[in-house]
C-alpha cells in the first residue's frame, strides 16, 4: 500500500509551546527555521509542512499549544515536486515553435523559474515566449514560440478555439457515467468539457477530458460543478480530507496529454503526445485505478 509520507531521517519536528501559541504556520516556521518568511511559505507551497499529521498548505493556520509541526523532505512522497529543473523535457520543435512537456510545481510565464524562463534560458532566446498557460500544478504539453510572429499567429488560432486540448485526471468518488459533456457557464461565458471515464471505483476515478473552450480553470471548476473535483486540488476540492490517503495527495492530479492543431505558419498539423508523468502512474496504483 502506498503511504501518505514516509518518514526519513531528514524529517524536522517540532511542537509548538505556550509563547508560539497563536503564531500562524509560516510565522512559526520562518522562526524555528531561522528563515525568511518567503522561505517558510515556500516550504509550506511545496506540499511538505504537516500540523498533527495532516499535511497543511494555508501559510496563515493558526497553531495551538501541543501541536505537532513536522517538515518532511519531498523526495519520498508520492507526488513530490521535485527543484527547479536545469533543462526541460522538448517534446517537439521546429523553428518556430517547441511544445516543452512541463513538470507540476512551476508557473508557466511568470518571473524567474517559471516554464518561460527556463526555456529562454535553456534555448539561448530571450524572445521565446509561452502561447497559453497550465496551472502551477498542471503537468503535460505547454505550446511556446520563438518569435513574436509565431506567438501571434498560434494566439489567434486559440481565440478562434482551432485546437484540441486533451487531458488525464484522477477525481475523487466515482464518476458513474462513461462519457458525458458538461455545459455550465463559467463567469458569465459558455464552458463545454467533454468527459470520458476510464476506471472508476467508490474511491476515485480516472477521467480523459477535453475542453471545447478556453475558461480559467476550466477542468477544475467543471469537475468540481459536478461534484467530483480533482483530486489534489486545493481551490475548488473538498475543505476536508478523511481518507490519510487522499490526504497525501500533494498537487492537483491533472495532465495536458495532448495538444494538437493545424500549424500556425505551414502545412500540416502539429500534434504532440506527452505521457502520464510517474507521480500520475502512482497514484493509479495506489487507487488501484490502473
Amino acid at each position: 500500500m502506498l503511504l501518505p509520507m514516509s518518514r526519513r531521517n531528514t524529517d524536522q519536528s517540532w511542537i509548538v509551546n505556550a509563547r508560539e501559541d497563536g503564531l500562524s504556520l509560516q510565522e512559526f516556521l520562518a522562526l524555528r527555521l531561522d528563515a525568511s518568511r518567503r522561505v517558510a511559505k515556500q516550504q509550506i507551497d511545496a506540499r511538505v509542512v504537516w500540523v498533527n499529521d495532516r499535511c497543511v498548505w494555508m501559510a496563515r493556520h493558526t497553531l495551538r499549544r501541543g501541536d505537532t509541526v513536522r517538515l518532511t523532505r519531498p523526495v519520498a512522497s508520492p507526488t513530490a515536486v521535485s527543484a527547479r529543473p536545469a533543462g526541460l523535457k522538448i517534446l517537439f520543435e521546429d523553428e518556430n515553435y517547441l511544445v516543452a512537456d512541463k513538470p507540476p510545481g512551476l508557473l508557466s510565464n511568470e518571473g524567474e523559474g517559471s516554464v518561460e524562463a527556463i526555456l529562454q534560458q535553456q534555448c539561448r532566446n530571450p524572445a521565446l515566449r509561452v502561447v497559453h498557460r497550465l496551472d502551477r500544478e498542471t503537468s503535460g504539453c505547454l505550446l511556446a514560440a520563438k518569435q513574436q510572429m509565431a506567438f501571434d499567429a498560434a494566439v489567434e488560432i486559440f481565440k478562434q478555439h482551432r485546437i484540441v486540448k486533451i487531458y488525464r485526471c484522477i477525481v475523487y468518488e466515482r464518476w458513474d457515467a462513461t462519457a458525458s459533456t458538461l455545459d455550465l457557464p463559467i463567469e458569465g461565458e459558455r464552458a463545454l468539457t467533454g468527459v470520458t471515464c476510464v476506471r472508476a471505483n467508490n474511491l476515485a476515478s480516472h477521467l480523459i477530458v477535453r475542453i471545447e473552450t478556453g475558461r480559467t480553470h476550466q477542468i477544475r471548476r467543471h469537475l468540481a460543478m459536478a461534484r467530483h473535483p480533482v483530486l489534489g486540488d486545493r481551490q475548488y476540492g473538498p475543505k476536508k480530507i478523511d481518507d490519510p490517503l487522499l490526504q497525501s495527495v500533494d498537487r492537483a492530479i491533472l495532465h495536458a496529454v495532448e495538444l494538437k492543431m493545424d500549424h500556425p505558419l505551414r502545412e500540416g498539423q502539429l500534434k504532440v503526445f506527452s505521457p502520464l508523468p510517474a507521480d500520475f502512474h502512482r497514484w493509479l496504483k495506489a487507487l488501484k485505478l490502473n
